[in-house]
């Protein structure tokens, strides 16, 4: 079997309405598979005000608002008669499911219903979200429920090892594959570091900026990330804070580092110029699967700071660099970073440490092993 001969029906629960590394994934890889000559058909909510153009046709699914905050995104309502029409006509050979929301769920089941073999790919820790609103204690139920969904399709596919050995230690005997992610190497490097940017936002040349990148959202670890800043601040460091990113926290992060330059959403090369700004990236998150902006701020030849924790394990090498520290420890977060900025020179070591660890993430290969497990799986259920 060719590349060419799969038909690939994705159902995604945020395909390219809000802008996140889950949805960049899956549209890269849709890309991937069309070059290939596959055909791809991609079944998701939509809004009338959608953060880029999709990748492949989009067949939109019936949708709820989310409550509590947070309406930018959407709960797909499952398969509806239209969709199941849709998919009968376009009669794919192999269904992707990306997430275990509804919509996941009743894909799964309509693959097994009629005997296509389901993939799944897994982008984010959702049973630590609870954590940071309250509700700590369904973290177990949202366990259970993971592990029974991803013991119901035929393969699943995680972005890093570490993130292979949760699930295995969840219960997951459903084989399972590494899809991993990839750098746009000619955009994020340190050459697109500009100091006149920098000086523009009241940031000196010689002002070590403690950066943070990524959607502001709780669950990336913002309250952690406050508290070390206060840390440091009492220490007497001297630092700055810069902020790339926009969401839903942004009042209440902003109240709790007042003293942080902001700049908002940035995208493409804005957002090169923006991450290579960085001094060191402090990434206290516990939620992340591999860390796409953790690789973008090494490629940029920027040292980090980061939570022990899934993802951030398999691409930094403590010491080398950046430094991993234990979650939730704001002394020894604020250690390693007062470290960094008082030794110039291990911050330099460190960021081109990075930079040439993580030159081997090349989009085109990291995607080439799930059109890999695509055809595989096709060949097995045949």
């Amino acid at each position: 079997m060719l590349p060419s001969d799969l038909r690939i029906a994705l159902f995604s629960g945020n395909y390219n309405y809000v802008r996140d590394g889950a949805n960049q994934a899956l549209n890269r890889v849709m890309g991937s598979a069309l070059n290939a000559g596959a055909a791809v058909r991609v079944y998701s909510p939509t809004t009338e005000t959608p953060a880029f153009a999709p990748t492949g046709d989009l067949v939109s699914v019936p949708s709820w608002r989310l409550p509590g905050g947070r309406g930018e995104y959407r709960l797909a309502r499952g398969l509806s008669d239209a969709v199941k029409r849709d998919l009968a006509t376009f009669r794919p050979n192999i269904v992707h499911v990306s997430a275990p929301d509804i919509l996941g769920h009743r894909a799964a089941n309509w693959a097994r219903a009629q005997g296509i073999p389901c993939i799944a790919s897994l982008h984010t820790r959702f049973e630590t979200y609870p954590r940071y609103y309250g509700l700590g204690f369904l973290e177990p139920l949202l366990v259970g429920l993971q592990k029974r969904f991803y013991n119901r399709v035929d393969q699943v596919m995680v972005p890093s090892p570490s993130m292979k050995i949760l699930l295995e230690q969840w219960g997951v005997t459903t084989p399972i594959g590494i899809w991993s992610r990839g750098i746009n190497h000619e955009r994020f490097h340190p050459g697109r570091r500009d100091e006149a940017w920098r000086r523009s936002l009241g940031i000196a040349d010689d002002d070590v900026a403690v950066g943070f990148l990524g959607r502001l959202v709780l669950e990336k670890g913002l309250g952690v990330f406050a508290e070390v800043i206060g840390e440091l601040k009492r220490r007497g460091v001297p630092h700055r804070v810069l902020v790339i990113g926009e969401g839903p926290a942004r009042d209440w992060f902003a109240q709790r580092v007042p003293e942080a330059v902001f700049t908002g959403f940035q995208a493409g090369d804005d957002l090169a110029r923006a991450v290579a700004g960085m001094d060191i990236f402090f990434m206290p998150s516990v939620t992340e699967t591999f860390g796409n902006v953790t690789t973008e701020a090494m490629a940029a030849s920027v040292p980090v700071v980061a939570a022990s924790a899934t993802g951030t394990i398999d691409l930094v090498e403590d010491g080398v660099t950046g430094f991993l520290v234990p979650p939730q420890d704001v002394r020894a977060y604020a250690n390693a970073i007062q470290r960094l900025i008082e030794d110039p020179a291990l911050r330099a070591s460190a960021g081109r440490a990075g930079h040439a660890r993580v030159q081997g993430y090349e989009w085109d290969e990291v995607n080439a092993a799930m059109i890999a497990a695509y055809l595989d799986l096709v060949a097995r259920k045949a």
